[in-house]
């Protein structure tokens, strides 16, 4: 079983697990090297079928920085590869069941000194206007040190079993839906990763994440997978990634 049963214990209590040196070294440094200077390429010509969301409000003296990228397995091929990856997929298998889709995957840049506050939100916020129910998984994976002073993801331990949580909308090009307050507005436990390192975690949990104030960039992917029949709409990517079904 790609999860322990303390594990499964820890995901169904705490709301998330943290699985580290999930993905292999020489993958991670494949996907180092496809998103050299992404920012700067995807300025000057977006790839066709992404979606970006800039950092909002950054000073005209300064490089334009991605916040989020949606649909980054068409800039990064590893990332797909990763998506589609046993050691992903046995994990989503125990957590969602027998036949997963991926619902989206996308790059979140946080980029060094420019990456900005993650508002405290459940994805459940954004997602139940489309999902029938919250069966959603997200792996996300650490490409680069993250810590405290990077903006490391946090979470409030146990916040999903109350439900979902009255949200607000606030003015961002982004991460629009969220939970009023600042970073100390919840007690957050502090998810420190290395590269390779990945969280699993569902729709219902809280979570956000400080800005970068350091000279390093805290570049992460997040990849939703949900259970094949759960959506009133047609998902971003219904074809992609499915368990017990050959795979285009």
């Amino acid at each position: 079983m790609a999860l322990s049963a303390s594990e499964l214990s820890h995901f169904h209590e705490k709301g998330y697990v943290v699985q580290r040196g999930l993905i292999p070294r020489d993958w991670m440094d494949a996907l180092d090297e496809e998103i050299e200077s992404l920012h700067e390429r995807m300025a000057e010509a977006p790839a066709e079928g992404v979606g970006i969301a800039w950092e909002d409000e950054q000073p005209a003296d300064r490089p334009r920085r991605i916040r989020q990228l949606m649909n980054s397995e068409i800039v990064s091929p590893t990332i797909d590869r990763i998506t589609r990856s046993d050691l992903v997929l046995s994990v989503m298998a125990q957590l969602i069941g027998p036949e997963v889709i991926l619902y989206h995957s996308k790059l979140l840049m946080k980029a060094a000194h420019d990456g900005t506050f993650t508002p405290w939100h459940q994805d459940w916020g954004y997602w139940h206007q489309w999902i029938h129910d919250p069966t959603q998984i997200n792996c996300m994976l650490a490409i680069d040190r993250a810590d405290e002073s990077n903006g490391a993801i946090r979470f409030v331990e146990g916040s999903h079993k109350p439900g979902l949580r009255d949200h607000i909308n606030i003015k961002s090009n982004s991460f629009s839906i969220a939970l009023e307050g600042d970073l100390d507005a919840y007690d957050g436990k502090l998810i420190e990763m290395d590269p390779g390192d990945c969280v699993f975690f569902g729709p219902l949990v809280i979570h956000g994440s400080g800005p970068n104030t350091s000279r390093t960039d805290r570049r992460a992917n997040t990849a939703a997978f949900d259970k094949p029949h759960n959506f009133k709409s047609q998902p971003f990517k219904a074809d992609r990634v499915r368990l017990g079904a050959p795979v285009g």
